[in-house]
């Protein structure tokens, strides 16, 4: 691997760049630069018919997303949540004076346990707050049958989740409502930008309210909302990015069955998920370097980064290990000892559609020497 040629764990999809002219002039033209112009309504429209869900709330990142879904559906006291996830997901909750309350993953999927969460729920709990993590979906229907029982809402940190299904159509559809990151780092990117999913037109407008300072209309305003929107930059390129999706997503799938077969027979290296069963969209491809490979995780990812391989250990550390968290009675690691030994053994290996078959053979071939 030559020293000039780094390898990251994951790049952004970029289109030709001649192919974004058009909208760039449109928008240049129009002088139409935000406030929900006509790329943004084209987009929404967009997306709803790629991911086959009736209404999208568009916004400048993911985490805008995260704190105004929380103040949407007038989320309070305390909630019930996943420590192994990137901190903007609890972070979303300190910003509306919420308490989070970690409850342990599953040790296949690594998403939310839903045999842990009845434990956790205390007089004040109002809501679940689960992540498909690296786009394996989590047990819908066993969180619905719990906040069903309980009365409480339930959020979808969907990040990673782009595209994703079940049998009967988008992931995005359970839940209360389901948040979308357009990250750059992500599946599908806008260079920033998020989206609520939203199960019917009332809920939109308020979101959409909300998310412009709470304005209605020119003399009006009915909530103390901020300025959230995507821009019309955002939602174009996030048009054009459409029109490639398919192609970016098989291309990670066809990286993801070659890491696998390469890898299948090496001692101490796991696999998580099934290709294309758990790993719909490929998000990402996390191995777990289990006690029996020839060294530990961090020596591994330290001599990839050494050939200039930049894996990434994604979740370290736990939120609930960070100083603002680890002093809840819930981030206890007695509490949360899966995800504890999860994020202790996590590697995500470079996947993205510019990665090359032999770069993927050569990954392959360093981890299996050891």
């Amino acid at each position: 691997m030559k020293n000039s040629d780094p390898i990251y764990v994951t790049r952004p999809f970029l289109p030709p760049l001649e192919e974004f002219i058009p909208y760039l002039s449109e928008i240049w033209a129009g002088k139409t630069l935000t406030n929900c112009g006509p790329f943004h309504q084209q987009f929404e429209k967009a997306l709803c018919e790629y991911l086959g869900v009736e209404h999208i709330a568009l916004f400048t990142n993911g985490t805008l997303a995260l704190i105004t879904a929380l103040q949407a559906l007038r989320i309070s006291g305390s909630v019930i949540t996943t420590p192994y996830s990137f901190v903007a997901t609890t972070h979303s909750l300190l910003w509306n004076g919420i308490r989070p309350i970690f409850s342990d993953v599953d040790p296949v999927t690594l998403n939310l346990d839903p045999t842990k969460i009845e434990a956790a729920i205390t007089a004040d709990t109002t809501a679940i707050f689960p992540v498909h993590c690296y786009g394996h979906p989590c047990e819908v229907e066993a969180i619905r049958k719990i906040a069903e029982k309980y009365d409480l809402k339930v959020i979808y940190d969907a990040a990673h989740a782009f595209g994703v299904e079940d049998a009967d159509g988008s992931i995005l559809r359970h839940g209360d409502l389901s948040i979308l990151s357009f990250h750059a780092t992500k599946v599908f990117n806008t260079f920033e930008g998020g989206a609520i999913v939203c199960p019917d037109l009332q809920t939109k407008q308020h979101i959409d309210h909300l998310k412009n300072f709470g304005i209605t209309d020119e003399v009006s305003v009915v909530a103390a909302g901020f300025n959230g929107k995507m821009s019309e930059l955002n939602a174009s390129f996030g048009l054009l990015q459409l029109q490639h999706i398919d192609g970016v997503l098989t291309r990670r799938r066809e990286i993801d069955s070659r890491y696998r077969i390469l890898l299948k027979d090496v001692k101490g290296i796991r696999c998580l998920g099934k290709s294309g069963e758990l790993v719909a969209n490929c998000a990402y491809f996390p191995i777990l370097i289990e006690s029996d490979y020839t060294m530990s995780r961090d020596l591994l990812f330290k001599m990839l980064a050494d050939r200039h391989i930049f894996a990434r250990r994604y979740f370290y550390p736990l939120i609930s290990d960070l100083p603002m968290y680890r002093d809840l009675l819930s981030a206890s690691r007695s509490n949360l000892s899966v995800a504890g030994d999860a994020a202790s053994r996590v590697l995500c290996l470079p996947i993205y559609p510019d990665l090359r078959d032999e770069q993927v053979d050569a990954i392959a071939a360093i981890i299996k020497r050891g």
